[in-house]
């Protein structure tokens, strides 16, 4: 009975973890570190897919859970990246930057609070509004790339951007769901493995940030796909390899041995 109880934690951890990592990118952009901010609210998305699919894998779900999991959304992708846009661009511009974080989090918050009481009433495949974690990571990349490629000079623009995902969360139009993707429970904790090996690297942050199934299937012949059960295992395995590859040095020292890896 101790042992049932105890599972019931486990998804809840991914959840206090998304929770925590929000707080720690609202801290690192109060220091000006925009970069490392903006990746901890993309780990925050991590952990957030990870905590419901969980649940639903050790049969855990729960009210608690999806309270809990709501409350979350709205630090790690309401509050965090607000929070960086005006550390970022929005003290340049005074009240309207000021404006412009504010409402992000009130429309944000409005779109969770719409999800929460029409989740039962709505076609599970599709969301109206755009998701609060698509929004956080539309303003993380876009700060990603003006730092990047010195663009501070139209940094005005990203509060346009912002205002602009901000308001999509509160239109009516629909957005497809991936909520029901059905992924094998062994394929599951082996990319927990190999995400956890990988974010060990210290090149972590380097510039190889894309990995495209083109690229994936310059290394590997159709057969191999067909192995890695293309539907369900084929994603996760590009998502490690996609991984790996940022860390750099290691990508072609050691994708071989993933593919191997999944195909045990």
């Amino acid at each position: 009975m101790k042992n049932a109880n105890l599972i019931y934690i486990l998804p809840n951890l991914f959840t206090a973890s998304s929770i925590f990592v929000g707080v720690i990118s609202i801290v690192e952009a109060s220091k000006e570190n925009f970069v490392l901010a903006s990746w901890l609210i993309l780990l925050a998305l991590i952990f957030d897919g990870l905590d419901g699919r969980i649940a639903r894998m050790t049969n855990t779900t729960s009210q608690f859970g999806v309270e809990f999991d709501s409350l979350a959304d709205i630090i790690s992708f309401g509050i965090a990246p607000a929070m960086l846009l005006y550390f970022y661009v929005g003290d340049e511009f005074g009240r309207f930057g000021i404006l412009t974080s504010a409402l992000y989090v009130i429309f944000g918050a409005i779109r969770l609070a719409r999800f929460n009481i029409s989740t039962a009433k709505t076609d599970p495949n599709v969301f109206i509004g755009l998701p609060i974690p698509t929004a956080a990571i539309f303003v993380s990349m876009w700060i990603l790339l003006f730092h990047k490629y010195t663009l501070e000079a139209y940094s005005i623009i990203l509060l346009f951007l912002a205002l602009g995902v901000a308001i999509l969360m509160v239109s009516n139009f629909r957005y497809p769901s991936f909520k029901k993707v059905q992924l094998d429970k062994p394929m599951v904790f082996k990319t927990l493995i190999i995400l956890t090996i990988s974010f060990q690297q210290k090149a972590l942050l380097s510039s190889y940030w894309v990995m495209s199934f083109m690229d994936l299937c310059a290394h590997y012949e159709h057969s191999v796909l067909e192995k890695l059960k293309l539907k369900n295992n084929c994603y996760l395995f590009a998502f490690s390899v996609y991984f790996l590859k940022i860390t750099g040095e290691h990508y072609e020292k050691y994708h071989k041995y993933i593919y191997y890896f999944y195909t045990r």
